[in-house]
């Protein structure tokens, strides 16, 4: 059941939707109903088309002729390719005139539509993904359901059949992106059918099991009506698909070639479900599409270091055993994944605001996150089209995601041990990209004088408190400790210089630059890390410390008030600010009160006057958003363009701004949009912040952007996990795991009484439905067990 939140034709030819596992790769479905981007060899491969693969109906009524269709729409437009669509692409084979694309992540459906065809014909595609179940979310496959209606009033042969390329050695899929021309070894397709589990099998046995090109594909249902060719014909010119095309055609099954013997060439492997429906009868024919690529290098970047292999490895041995297990437990892990999927989008959130969250759950899924055998979870910023982009799980980028914090806690933790136990030195020096488990001695740290991100740092303390209270780990907690309390420490001896709880020294921050001077960003973020570290010195019984933070807050907060506010905003304080390339002084930035977002959605309360707090947020909205770009100049790099508009990063509504302004001023970033609309909306500016957040899904509309592909440095952003702040803002999520105690206080437009919407506390997740005085919890996941529950400062039962 899809809740039609948005649809797209067959002319979306932006649209992407990812399809894979945490930590597996993916491959995406397009607007049309056609694979792209076969993302699934430990690399980012934008733009890469898989041959020869693709899904086939044939139709045939009594006295008539059968019929085939390819199940995509017709290519798009332009058609200059120089020597026009290669036969492997099938674009010659007759296909479906039109299309509708619905997407509600992590389910995809595509209607085929075709007035000449007694039938109706729709595709739903999905990729398990369960709440605080990272080893269920992370298979390596993708789950192909059929349905086939017949709407005739006769009898109908329906066949579909799925083919599948060999990619295993294939030069195009090269993991290590070099451009390798030839291909590597042999590929051999073997058909296999055990104890209801039928398909065809595909590997390359010429290749050693640590090489990074090692793997196999497959292609397998467990229909009980099937037929295979596990091999497509080995011969001249482009006889393959002419006999594959036909023998499907002539009566619906396929014919088996016989080939035991590995091909000269990378072969095709196909299987088919038949059935007989009776008129108004629908079937539903499933396929599941798995992989397993294990081998990646131990290293970002360096692909002459030693190998590693996939968290997904120390699970499977090959693409035969994941698709065993899927279709094995497939009605679990549908069930599981529909529950999620329902409690998302049956909700009374505005639509652009579920299209965000959810829409934003793809970053983790795809490869701009890893996660080793050794249970270390990586991310990159994004992902170029071919390689990661931005090493080193950067911090000051990553604090402002919070989905994998709500829906994999797991995996954050691990995240948050490696910058506290590995990255950060006995001084509280955090690097701001992990590199020690690769080298010991990062050339990078050395060569920029150990530069800390002053958010990043400080973030990764707030993300500390976030985990705590995600799974109430006192264990955990104290795990990290020690170099959490170094590294506030550290704000001290890098960045206040005269030791009056203002920072003003070099504050290296998300711009890729150094803040010179008391501002906002770097200010505000050190006042939530000091309210953030004296909560948790209170947990582990060190009170003396968290007077020491307490003093600290209550002296800085007052110098923030005394020389950053200036009556309406807060702003950068510098005598010239031009002494230093790269500021912001007098300008409205947008991030300028991060921090307290940061604070809030953590329960950490006001860091500053609430009206100050709110009159910053109006005017970062006032004048930072623009309607319409067609006139704003722009000489950085460029994501919104012409009628669209958009949250820049900063303006000058009072003049002062710098000869050479901070990189990136000019820009406008998805996850600096979320998070000021979530801050928006939780202080009670609703229309502000819902403007924002429908600009944002106004822009990815499928022939523009893609829905679930949201850029910055790279695609798949980590920074627009942003979104999940808006979850948090329209729920008033608070978790008390000391006490055992989770509140909600909804936020609604004006005029509305009933409220439902998902919700998780890191421990359980479920659904939340308010009508009026009335409050109701449902838990999907987890347990609630001997928690207190309030909705509006009113306790009810689970």
């Amino acid at each position: 059941m899809l809740f039609n939140m948005r649809s797209f034709d067959e002319k979306a030819g932006a649209l992407t939707f990812p399809l894979g596992g945490i930590g597996t790769g993916t491959v995406s479905l397009g607007a049309r109903g056609n694979f792209r981007d076969w993302e699934i060899f430990n690399r980012p491969a934008k733009g890469t088309h898989m041959q020869n693969t693709y899904f086939l109906l044939r139709i045939k009524q009594e006295g008539e002729k059968p019929v085939g269709r390819v199940l995509e729409a017709m290519h798009q437009p332009p058609y200059d390719l120089s020597h026009g669509f290669d036969p492997q692409t099938g674009a010659g084979l007759p296909h479906f005139p039109s299309t509708t694309f619905h997407g509600e992540y992590p389910f995809a459906r595509v209607d085929f539509h075709d007035d000449d065809l007694p039938i109706k014909v729709h595709l739903e595609a999905f990729t398990p993904l369960i709440p605080l179940d990272p080893e269920n979310s992370g298979i390596p496959c993708a789950i192909f359901t059929y349905h086939v209606t017949n709407t005739s009033d006769k009898p109908l042969e329906v066949t579909v059949s799925g083919s599948l390329f060999n990619p295993v050695g294939h030069p195009s899929f090269d993991p290590t992106a070099a451009h390798r021309q030839h291909q590597i070894g042999k590929t051999i397709n073997y058909y296999k059918d055990e104890n209801g589990l039928r398909g065809v099998y595909m590997t390359n046995n010429d290749i050693a099991p640590d090489a990074l090109e090692f793997g196999s594909v497959a292609i397998a249902t467990s229909a009980a009506q099937t037929t295979a060719k596990p091999t497509l014909m080995r011969s001249g010119w482009w006889d393959f698909l002419r006999d594959y095309w036909t023998d499907l055609l002539e009566d619906g099954r396929l014919t088996d070639l016989g080939y035991t013997d590995p091909g000269e060439y990378p072969d095709t492997g196909a299987i088919s479900i038949y059935d007989t429906l009776a008129p108004g009868q629908t079937a539903a024919m499933r396929f599941v599409i798995t992989w397993y690529f294990p081998n990646r290098i131990n290293s970002w970047d360096k692909w002459d270091s030693p190998h590693i292999r996939n968290h997904y490895a120390t699970r499977f041995t090959d693409a035969w055993d994941v698709a065993r297990d899927v279709l094995t437990r497939q009605a679990h892990l549908e069930a599981e994944t529909r529950r999620f999927h329902q409690s998302i989008f049956d909700s009374t959130l505005p639509a652009p605001i579920i299209d965000a969250i959810s829409a934003n759950i793809v970053p983790l899924r795809s490869n701009t996150c890893f996660w080793l055998e050794n249970d270390h979870f990586f991310a990159w910023e994004g992902c170029a089209d071919d390689v990661g982009s931005c090493y080193g799980t950067c911090t000051h980028v990553w604090s402002y995601a919070y989905t994998v914090a709500y829906l994999f806690p797991s995996l954050e933790r691990r995240m948050r041990n490696i910058e506290f136990n590995v990255e950060t030195d006995p001084d509280g020096f955090m690097a701001f990209r992990n590199i020690r488990l690769f080298d010991p001695t990062p050339q990078w740290v050395i060569q920029n004088d150990r530069n800390a991100a002053v958010d990043g740092q400080m973030g990764t303390i707030l993300r500390a408190y976030r985990e705590w209270l995600l799974s109430g780990d006192l264990d955990w907690l104290r795990s990290i400790w020690p170099n959490l309390k170094n590294a506030l420490n550290y704000a001290g001896i890098r960045w206040d210089k005269d030791n009056d709880r203002l920072l003003e020294g070099q504050q290296h921050n998300t711009y890729d630059i150094d803040f010179w001077g008391p501002n906002p960003l770097g200010s505000i973020y050190y006042l939530a890390a000091l309210r953030a570290t004296a909560e948790m010195a209170r947990l582990m019984g060190e009170a003396e410390l968290a007077q020491t933070c307490d003093a600290a807050f209550a002296r800085s907060s007052q110098l923030v008030e005394e020389r950053l506010w200036n009556g309406e905003f807060y702003i950068q304080h510098l005598d010239d600010v031009n002494a230093y390339r790269y500021q912001h002084g007098l300008g409205c930035l947008s991030d300028q009160v991060l921090g307290q977002a940061h604070a809030h959605f953590l329960g950490l309360g006001d860091l500053l006057p609430r009206d100050h707090i709110v009159s910053a947020l109006r005017a970062i909205f006032r004048y930072n958003f623009r309607r319409g770009f067609r006139h704003h100049v722009n000489t950085q790099r460029t994501f919104v363009l012409g009628d669209e508009s958009g949250l820049l990063l900063c303006t000058w509504p009072n003049g002062g701004e710098p000869r050479f302004p901070f990189p990136y001023s000019d820009e406008v970033w998805t996850g600096i949009e979320y998070h000021v609309a979530a801050h928006l909306i939780a202080l009670g500016c609703w229309d502000e912040g819902l403007t924002l957040v429908q600009t944002v899904r106004d822009r990815h509309d499928g022939i523009r952007r893609s829905p679930w592909n949201e850029v910055e440095c790279g695609h798949h952003y980590a920074r627009s996990m942003a979104s999940w702040m808006l979850l948090l803002a329209t729920t008033g999520l608070r978790v008390n795991p000391a006490a055992r105690e989770l509140h909600f206080n909804p936020v609604m437009p004006a005029g509305q009484n009933s409220f439902k919407s998902f919700w998780s506390n890191g421990q359980a997740w479920g659904s939340l439905a308010v009508e009026g005085t009335d409050a109701r919890i449902e838990v999907l996941g987890g347990t609630l067990e001997g928690w207190q529950i309030w909705v509006n400062d009113r306790q009810i039962a689970v």
